[in-house]
This record gives structure tokens, C-alpha cells and sequence, in this order.
């Protein structure tokens, strides 16, 4: 007879059901959990976050910087924490704050932000479809004052349509505040969708609220090209000198380099012709709460560099679809909470900032990594801070 998990209906989230459930495992497997046992926050903050909880995984967590920010909300200088247990890697993005910063520091901009729920509509015939897109267009907003009743903070931008056979997908783009908001557009996108088929839709066979064209946490081409979260860009322009002391390196080595991987990337059909943008996500995700699911979507980009008439080297980061929030989610647990508010980004009013200082940091990254794979350094770096074998 299989065994349950301990649980308890009406008080789940203590201390003595974390053991119970601890307790459970050691009977199963005979194991003491003393290190998922370790944790200073009480259980009663974690409703809404896990379910079934038995302890913490404790992620290190370096501290990278000074970041020079130069965006429209993040402005100064800044420490990242970066939760990571791969070595080199927050030596790696400090080297390339270094040089940014040497270098006058970063500018970031946001420059498109929208947060997607896609149902699908399915008619008897294609005719059908193409009157009630039309429809729609014509009944937008009444369309969104049903979305918008639903939240306080969302916002519905506009109604995307695409159409395949006698199918027809609207893609609702939101803008979601300081939330990361694919809870609040389903949400709000449900009551919109039940609204217009109480309407009475002719020809309509069946309606699904989702049906893989908002690519939840999967990488697409259409976020790549439309925005998915915030579209942010980090660019910078690297005095030679600066180049050649901090990456012992020539800005024509690294953009040499960089048409090599731009060839690379289109060879093996990458979503990225970057060095590795889910990096520094990742390790920026666990640390401040956001859902890690989402790097799927935010580790595509675009890299683009330049040899300038006086020979620095331009250099600039995309990331189409970054998904951070600054509150709500995993954002408002303790450890997480006091990892955004070193930086400033905890609460409401900050999503933007946070998204700024999070695509300044991928441009560091990718900037050091490239130079240590020109200077040859590359594989001498891992062996001397990234060896921690048994």
C-alpha cells in the first residue's frame, strides 16, 4: 500500500509538520535532513510558495560588483548577489564590472515590457474565424475593461491575432507592474475570454484559455520578436586601452571572436549567439525569488559589437523576454527579499530598475567570458577557482 505524505489540512505550514514530513523520509530512507533542517524563517511565511515543505536548499551566494548603472531606473553603482555553486563564475562578472565601470559605466534601457496569456478559438470553418477576429477589434475595449476588472496593476496593451486553418489565437499582452503577472493575465485574460463567449459567438466549436502560443516557460521565436516580460538592451563602448589592461586583449581579437560566434550560433540554430546569458540569470533567479522556470524564456538574446572609428570596441546586449518581479512570487521570502533590497529592488516601483541592473550584469558576463576564450585563459581560470571535486 503506497504511504502519504504527512499533511494537515488545517495547519500545514509549522515547525512540527516540517519534521513530520522530515520524519516520514527517515523512516523511508533511514536518512537524517540536519542541513534541510537549517533555516532561520518560520514556516507561516511560505503559503502560497511550496507545498509539502521539509527544509531549504542553501545555495551560495557571491556578491559581484560594483556595477556602474547608467539606466532611466537604475542609476549608480551596485552590488549583485549571485547564488551559484559554479567556481569562477562571480569572479568571472566582477572582472567584467571592473572593466564597465573603468569604462564610464553601462547604460540599460527597457525598452518594451508586456506579459501574455494566449487562448485559442476554434470555428466551424475559417470564415467564421475572420468574422470574430474582426469582432474582436471592434470590441476591444469592452474586451478590456473586462481583463482589467480582474487586477489593479495590469493593463491591457493590445489583442494580437493569428490565425491557422479554422483557428484563431489572441495573444492578450498586459503590462504587468512590478509583478512578473502570468498568474494576473490568466486571470484577467479568463474573464475576458468567458465574457465574449457569453456574447455569442457564431461558429464557434471550442475554446481553450491556452494552447502553447504564449510559450510559458519555453524560449520562442515570437518572444524574441515581440517581448515577453521586459525587453531590456545594456551597451557600453570599451576604450582600447581599457581592453588591453583588464582582458589582456584587442578590441579587433574579441570582435573577430564575435563573428566566429555569431557563425556558430546560426550553424546549430541557437536561440542566442551570446556566451551565456543563463548564467547570470540563474544565478540572479535563485537569489532573489524569482521563478527559475522563467530563464528558459529570458536566457535567449542578442549580442551585436562594433570597432568604432577610433577604434574602441561598442559592445551591447539584448534580452527580448526577461521575467523578473520585484514583488510577489518567491520576491517577499527572507532570504530573497534581503538579496533584492542589496540592491535596492525590493517592493513596488522597481521592476524596471531590477530588469536594468539584470542586463548589465549579462553584458559584464559576456564580455569576460569572451575575453578569457581570446586571451586563452579560459580553461586556466576554471582550474585555478572552479575545481571542488571529491
Amino acid at each position: 500500500m503506497a504511504q502519504n505524505i504527512p499533511h494537515d489540512r488545517q495547519n500545514d505550514y509549522t515547525l512540527a509538520q516540517a519534521q513530520a514530513r522530515r520524519a516520514f523520509i527517515h523512516q523511508l530512507r533511514h536518512l537524517e535532513l540536519n542541513h534541510l533542517a537549517a533555516f532561520s524563517f518560520s514556516p507561516e511565511v511560505l503559503p502560497g510558495n511550496i507545498e509539502n515543505f521539509i527544509g531549504v536548499a542553501q545555495v551560495p551566494i557571491g556578491l559581484a560588483g560594483p556595477l556602474w548603472v547608467r539606466g532611466q531606473a537604475a542609476q549608480g553603482e551596485f552590488f549583485v548577489p549571485l547564488a551559484t555553486t559554479e567556481g569562477t563564475l562571480v569572479a568571472s562578472y566582477s572582472r567584467g564590472m571592473k572593466l564597465c565601470h573603468q569604462a564610464g559605466g553601462i547604460m540599460s534601457t527597457v525598452i518594451d515590457e508586456a506579459m501574455q496569456r494566449a487562448p485559442l478559438f476554434v470555428f466551424e470553418n475559417a470564415r467564421y474565424a475572420q468574422d470574430f477576429g474582426e469582432w474582436v477589434s471592434t470590441h476591444f475595449e469592452a474586451i478590456k475593461a473586462q481583463a482589467e476588472s480582474t487586477t489593479q496593476t495590469g493593463k491591457l496593451k493590445n489583442i494580437e491575432q493569428y490565425a491557422a486553418g479554422k483557428m484563431r489565437w489572441l495573444r492578450f499582452n498586459f503590462q504587468t507592474g512590478d509583478a512578473a503577472g502570468q498568474n494576473m493575465v490568466t486571470k484577467a485574460t479568463h474573464k475576458a475570454c468567458f465574457w465574449m463567449i457569453a456574447q455569442g459567438l457564431q461558429g464557434l466549436e471550442h475554446f481553450t484559455l491556452a494552447a502553447n502560443f504564449d510559450t510559458d516557460k519555453k524560449h520562442s521565436h515570437l518572444n524574441t520578436l515581440q517581448t515577453r516580460g521586459k525587453r531590456v538592451v545594456a551597451e557600453i563602448t570599451l576604450p582600447a586601452e581599457l581592453v588591453q589592461s583588464v582582458l589582456h586583449t584587442r578590441p579587433e581579437a574579441l570582435h573577430y571572436q564575435r563573428q566566429l560566434s555569431n557563425a556558430g550560433a546560426f550553424l546549430s540554430g541557437s536561440v542566442n549567439n551570446g556566451s551565456h546569458f543563463a548564467n547570470a540569470l540563474a544565478a540572479i533567479f535563485i537569489a532573489t525569488g524569482q521563478d527559475v522556470a522563467n530563464v528558459a524564456e529570458s536566457s535567449a538574446g542578442l549580442v551585436h559589437g562594433e570597432i568604432t572609428s577610433r577604434g574602441d570596441y561598442y559592445f551591447s546586449v539584448t534580452i527580448p523576454s526577461l521575467i523578473v518581479a520585484t514583488y510577489g512570487g518567491g520576491t517577499g521570502l527572507p532570504t530573497q527579499r534581503e538579496c533584492l533590497e542589496i540592491m535596492d529592488c525590493y517592493g513596488p516601483g522597481k521592476a524596471l530598475k531590477l530588469a536594468e541592473i539584470v542586463a548589465a550584469t549579462v553584458l559584464c558576463g559576456e564580455l569576460s567570458l569572451s575575453a578569457a576564450i581570446v586571451a586563452n585563459e579560459w580553461v586556466a581560470s576554471h582550474e585555478q577557482y572552479g575545481r571542488n571535486r571529491p
